[in-house]
């Protein structure tokens, strides 16, 4: 059964194109700094704001229209595997994300939830071997169900930490299975919603045994993905444990957990969290722990997680400045966690969503390359800290001095001249590079 019969394969066409059923800039073989926009990109699909998203909100019930409606329970789980791989088929991405429950439906017990996700991983791994669309990483949904009301790793109910426990040992036996190149935990839950009933040590002192936990069932079945942490400062919480790269990173530091996990950046989290996607970005890198992206954005105006397909070309181009820096995303991927608004509720906009979300990162990548090249940013960057270059700076750098010998040099000091930071230049070369990226074509 096709379930988009009337969208062709999309396919590359140009900037001139007026096809809304084509890529203007995604070209897959063309070669961005030695790689192609393919390899470099390494887009996949979000399964759960793909194919379970209802368009759903606080204020109204669900708009989605979708050609998988009128099945229920297991055969709407089959259905959904069949639309998914036609899917990725016609947009022809390499990788794909879920989470348990976005593929089966819990049952009543643990025991039947198990089975119902034996049936479709199964179902799944069939499609795969025809399929050149891979399993970029698959997590555990421990946040959604009423028994995470509390949290799951850090919940104060030691069953419920057991029951989480389960549902990740399973995911982690499903990643194998599948080939997952990554697995991502995102602690939905992982947090407080007041300080007055928490007992903080404990419970990050548990999340902590539990990432350990995971860490060692993953070695003794032989999984070799990447771990990959999901920060998230606020919502469904009052305050997460994972707030942001630099809380997550200082967590797992504390708990000699940083040699097995890195971290998996969204864009929306990071405003979330009062920073942006680019700074995240960069603190990741700095410290050697950017593992994947989860690309979207949020909406200027609005203070929550709106989780907008990315079209900020500005946005685009930044982050993929930063993902050139750090060598690429190695096993890690650009996956759209992303989902269509609630008024573009036809089929075809999942299509026109994922075309304008790989034009976007396309641009981005092809002018943050042309900025790599002409060393635009290096160059601005290396003149602002030359002082550190030579002299007492050198020294600092090279930990060759004191206190007693910076004061002696401060001393002598006649005036301390500082230049220009040519923050506005800086931005309006970035700006003219954008614009004249596609000039001739």
């Amino acid at each position: 059964m096709s379930y988009f019969s009337n969208i062709d394969k999309i396919k590359y066409e140009g900037p001139k194109s007026t096809n809304p059923y084509a890529f203007k800039f995604y070209n897959p073989e063309e070669k961005i700094g030695g790689k192609t926009m393919e390899e470099m990109l390494r887009f996949g699909v979000a399964y759960w704001h793909t194919f379970t998203e209802d368009l759903s909100d606080p204020f109204g019930a669900r708009t989605a229209i979708r050609p998988w409606d009128n099945y229920t329970g297991m055969d709407l789980a089959k259905a959904r595997v069949e639309a998914a791989f036609e899917f990725f088929e016609k947009l022809d991405v390499p990788y794909f994300c879920f989470h348990d429950v976005d593929i089966a439906p819990e049952g009543s017990t643990l025991r039947e939830t198990n089975q119902n996700l034996d049936t479709i991983v199964s179902m799944i791994k069939d499609y795969m071997k025809d399929s050149k669309t891979k399993l970029l990483w698959n997590t555990a949904n421990n946040f959604s169900h009423p028994r995470f009301v509390h949290g799951a790793g850090s919940s104060n109910n030691a069953d419920v930490f057991a029951y989480a426990a389960a549902k990740v040992k399973k995911g982690l036996d499903i990643g194998k299975e599948l080939g997952a190149e990554n697995y991502v935990f995102w602690g939905g839950r992982e947090g407080y919603e007041s300080l007055l009933n928490t007992d903080m040590k404990l419970e990050m002192d548990n999340l902590g045994r539990f990432f350990h936990m995971a860490v060692d069932y993953a070695k003794e079945i032989g999984f070799d993905a990447q771990f990959l942490i999901e920060p998230k400062p606020k919502e469904p919480t009052t305050h997460q444990y994972d707030f942001d790269v630099a809380s997550g990173y200082a967590f797992l530091q504390h708990y000699g957990l940083q040699d097995h996990f890195k971290f998996n950046i969204e864009a929306n989290h990071a405003t979330l969290a009062g920073h942006s996607f680019e700074h995240e970005l960069r603190y990741a890198r700095t410290h050697d722990m950017l593992g994947s992206v989860d690309a979207n954005q949020g909406h200027p105006l609005l203070g929550w997680d709106t989780d907008e397909f990315p079209t900020d070309l500005s946005s685009t181009v930044l982050a993929m400045y930063e993902i050139i820096k750090n060598g690429g995303l190695g096993r890690g991927g650009l996956n759209f966690d992303a989902k269509v608004r609630r008024g573009s509720f036809a089929p075809e906009d999942l299509f026109h969503a994922h075309i304008a979300g790989m034009d976007s990162f396309a641009v981005g990548l092809k002018v943050a390359q042309k900025l790599v090249d002409d060393r635009v940013l290096d160059g601005l960057v290396e003149e602002r800290y030359n002082s550190f270059g030579s002299g007492i700076g050198l020294a600092v750098v090279n930990g060759e001095t004191d206190f007693r010998q910076l004061e002696e040099h401060a001393l002598g000091l006649k005036e301390i001249k500082n230049e220009s930071g040519k923050v506005e230049q800086i931005k309006a070369t970035i700006n003219q590079y954008l614009l004249t990226a596609f000039a001739g074509e």
